[in-house]
């Protein structure tokens, strides 16, 4: 089993752990000297002060914590970040505050979770036909409500 080499970029930084051995993401927290609040409508980039070693054919997935998503509007800013395997830099994570209230991040706090998953990277062909399938052109609610 290939293992996943992280970094500290900082002396504070905290390696990523699971918090269930079932769950999927690893657990990110932030690394700074003090405090972020973030203003409702606000954005911020929160510094995790690691680097990590994605492997080749695999993508490192950035998602929000649903707690803080669902209790405090904390997500973040593009949805999901994505980690190629070639980027070698600090995890930075843009976190926006969708509720109603200021919302602080305190150093240490797990604010987002890192997934790595296989990916495909396929040569791109252009072409006249896509071939029919019985969905066909059917968008965004064209197969029902259930």
């Amino acid at each position: 089993m290939e293992t996943l080499k992280m970094k500290k970029l900082r002396p504070d930084a905290v390696i990523p752990k699971r918090a269930t051995a079932g769950s999927a993401g690893l657990d990110l927290a932030a690394c700074m000297d003090a405090p972020v609040t973030i203003a409702p409508g606000d954005l911020a980039m929160i510094p995790t002060g690691l680097a990590v070693a994605i492997p080749e054919n695999t993508v490192g997935l950035i998602f929000s914590r649903s707690g803080l998503g669902v209790k405090h509007g904390i997500t973040l800013s593009n949805s999901v970040g994505v980690i190629d395997s070639d980027y070698r830099g600090e995890l930075r994570i843009g976190v926006c505050n969708v509720g109603s209230e200021p919302y602080e991040i305190a150093p240490g706090e797990r604010i987002a979770q890192l997934v790595v998953t296989p990916i495909l990277t396929l040569p791109v062909e252009e072409t006249c036909d896509l071939g029919e399938t019985a969905r066909g052109e059917g968008g965004f609610g064209s197969t029902g409500k259930t």
